[in-house]
C-alpha cells in the first residue's frame, strides 16, 4: 500500500476507535470549572436545598479550584433528541425545560446546546393526568378537585430560592446499556418525568450552570433509577467515581462486581444517603467529641453528598480538627483568601508535611482523607484549608455533618438501595469497573468517559479530514 494511503488508513481506523471508546457509560458525566469566590455560594446553595421540603440537588466535583457540575447525555421522546442533565443522586424526578417556557435559559457557558421538550414532537409522548397512578402516588393521595383531562402537576422549591414548576408526562428515556466490555447500544424505556414550564432563581437564568434539566437518583418510587427497576430494566444499585485529577469519571447502573466495596448501613426513611459516623482520628489520633456529636436518631446524622464541593462539620469537630491537622507545622503562618478560606505558604510536599484524616461509619467502614484531599493549591505555593465549619443545622438545632467531594472524589461511591448500604473505596475513576448484566449474569467492563474534555472523536476526524487534504494537495 501507498505510505500516505496507508496514513489515512491508520487515521480513519484511529478516529472510529476513539467514537467508539466515547460510548463506554451508561452515563457519562462531564465536569465544569467554576472560580474559587464560587464554592461557598454553590454550597450554601446546597445546603439551603436541604433544608428544604425537597431532596436536594447533587452535582457539583472537584478542586475546589476546579469544580463544576457533573452532568449526563440522554435521549428523550420519539424519536429521541438529546438533553444534558445534571447528574443528581438526592433529588427524586427527572425534569427538562419545556417547549411552552418563556423564561428558561436559551443558552449556557458549558459549550453545549440547550434544547426545549415538546411532547407534541415525540411520537410516544403521553400527559399524564392527575387521576393516574403515579400522580396519586406521588401526592401520598387523589389530589382535591381532580378530573381525568387535568395534568399532574409537579413543583419544588429549594431553600436558595431556586424553583421548578410544571406537569408529568410520559415518553421513551433512551440511555446507553452496556451490551459488552467498553461497548454499548441504545435501550429506552417509558419512564414519567417533568417537563419544567417555569423556572426561577438561578434555574431561570443563562448562566455557566445551565443545563436542559436534572435527572434524581433518589430513594423515592419517582426517581428515574426506581422507575427502571419497577420495569424490571435495572436493580437499585447504582454507583459513581469522580474524577477530580482528569475530570469526568464513572456513573453506571447495577451491581458492581469489580472493584470489591465494602459498605455501612444507609439510615433508613431519611430523604437523603445519610450513614453514621462514629468517630475522626487523625494522624492515629481519635479526635475527643461528645457521644451524640454526629446524632442521627432525631436530626439527619451525617450526609453524603456529592453535589457538595467541600467537607462541613460541627464547630467542635472542626476546631479540634484544624488543631490535630496542623500540629505538625506550628510555624505556619494562617491567612484568609476571598475572605472565606484559610490559607498558608507551603513549599514542602503535603502528603509528608500534613497528617491523614480518616472517618470512621457504622460496621467498621473508614474513609480515608489525604491532605492532598483536604488541602489543595489556591496558587503558587499557597495552600488553602478544604475543611469546613458547618453552618447548617439539623431540625433539632444540632450543627450538619457534610461530606462533599472533599472526600468523595477519586473513590468509586456505590448505593446499595437493595440492601439500604453505601460503601466505596480508593479508585483511579479514568479506568473502569466490572458491572453484572442482571438479564443474563454476565459481567461486563463499564470504563471512564469525560465529554467535558474535545472530543478524541472530533479531534481523530479533524486528523483524517487534513491527512486526505494533504495527500489531495499532493496528487
Amino acid at each position: 500500500m501507498d505510505p500516505r494511503g496507508l496514513l489515512m488508513l491508520v487515521a480513519i481506523l484511529l478516529a472510529e476507535i476513539c467514537c467508539v471508546a466515547n460510548e463506554n457509560l451508561v452515563f457519562p458525566v462531564e465536569r465544569r470549572k467554576r472560580s474559587l469566590s464560587a464554592i461557598k455560594a454553590h454550597d450554601a446553595r446546597r445546603q439551603g436545598r436541604i433544608l428544604s421540603a425537597v431532596d436536594l440537588n447533587l452535582g457539583g466535583n472537584g478542586l475546589p479550584t476546579e469544580t463544576g457540575l457533573y452532568y449526563t447525555k440522554l435521549g428523550l421522546g420519539s424519536p429521541p433528541k438529546d438533553y444534558y442533565v445534571q447528574v443528581d443522586t438526592g433529588s427524586d424526578i427527572l425534569w427538562v425545560n419545556c417547549v411552552e417556557c418563556s423564561k428558561c435559559p436559551r443558552k449556557s457557558d458549558l459549550g453545549i446546546d440547550l434544547t426545549l421538550y415538546d411532547p407534541n414532537s415525540s411520537k410516544t409522548a403521553k400527559l399524564v393526568s392527575c387521576d393516574q397512578e403515579f400522580c396519586a402516588a406521588t401526592y401520598d393521595g387523589p389530589m382535591p378537585g381532580c378530573k381525568s383531562e387535568i395534568p399532574c402537576p409537579y413543583s419544588i422549591t429549594y431553600g436558595d430560592g431556586s424553583a421548578t414548576s410544571g406537569y408529568y408526562v410520559q415518553d421513551y428515556l433512551t440511555y446507553n446499556h452496556v451490551n459488552g466490555n467498553l461497548r454499548t447500544t441504545p435501550q429506552n424505556s417509558s419512564i414519567v418525568f417533568g417537563c419544567g414550564a417555569v423556572q426561577s432563581g438561578t434555574l431561570g437564568s443563562s448562566s455557566d450552570q445551565a443545563l436542559d434539566g436534572i435527572i434524581g437518583f433518589g430513594q423515592a418510587n419517582s426517581s428515574v433509577l426506581s422507575q427502571l427497576a419497577a420495569s424490571g430494566k435495572v436493580k437499585k444499585i447504582f454507583s459513581h467515581c469522580l474524577d477530580n485529577i482528569l475530570g469526568g469519571g464513572i456513573f453506571a447502573i447495577g451491581e458492581v462486581v469489580e472493584p470489591k466495596v465494602s459498605t455501612t448501613p444507609l439510615v433508613r426513611k431519611m430523604a437523603h444517603y445519610n450513614v453514621v459516623l462514629k468517630s475522626i482520628e487523625v494522624d492515629t489520633d481519635t479526635l475527643q467529641l461528645p457521644s451524640d456529636i454526629f446524632d442521627s436518631e432525631n436530626g439527619r446524622g451525617t450526609v453524603i453528598d456529592s453535589g457538595t464541593t467541600l467537607a462541613y462539620l460541627p464547630g467542635l469537630v472542626y476546631d479540634q480538627l484544624i488543631l490535630k491537622v496542623l500540629a505538625r507545622q506550628p510555624g505556619l503562618k494562617l491567612y484568609l483568601v476571598e475572605q472565606q478560606f484559610s490559607c498558608f505558604q507551603y513549599s514542602g510536599n503535603v502528603d509528608r508535611g500534613f497528617p491523614v484524616v480518616k472517618l470512621h461509619f457504622d460496621d467498621s467502614l473508614s474513609l480515608t482523607v489525604y491532605p492532598h484531599d483536604y488541602l489543595f493549591q489556591f496558587r503558587g505555593g499557597i495552600w488553602c484549608i478544604g475543611w469546613q465549619k458547618s453552618v447548617t443545622q439539623t431540625k433539632n438545632g444540632k450543627d450538619m455533618t457534610l461530606l462533599g467531594d472533599l472526600v468523595l472524589s477519586n473513590k468509586l461511591v456505590v448505593y446499595d438501595l437493595e440492601n439500604m448500604a453505601i460503601g466505596w473505596t480508593d479508585y483511579n475513576c479514568s479506568s473502569s469497573i466490572k458491572v453484572k448484566d442482571e438479564a443474563t449474569g454476565v459481567v461486563r467492563t463499564v470504563g471512564a468517559h469525560d465529554i467535558s474534555s474535545v472530543s478524541t472523536c472530533f479531534i481523530g476526524r479533524i486528523l483524517t479530514f487534513f491527512l486526505l487534504l494533504t495527500a489531495i494537495l499532493n496528487n
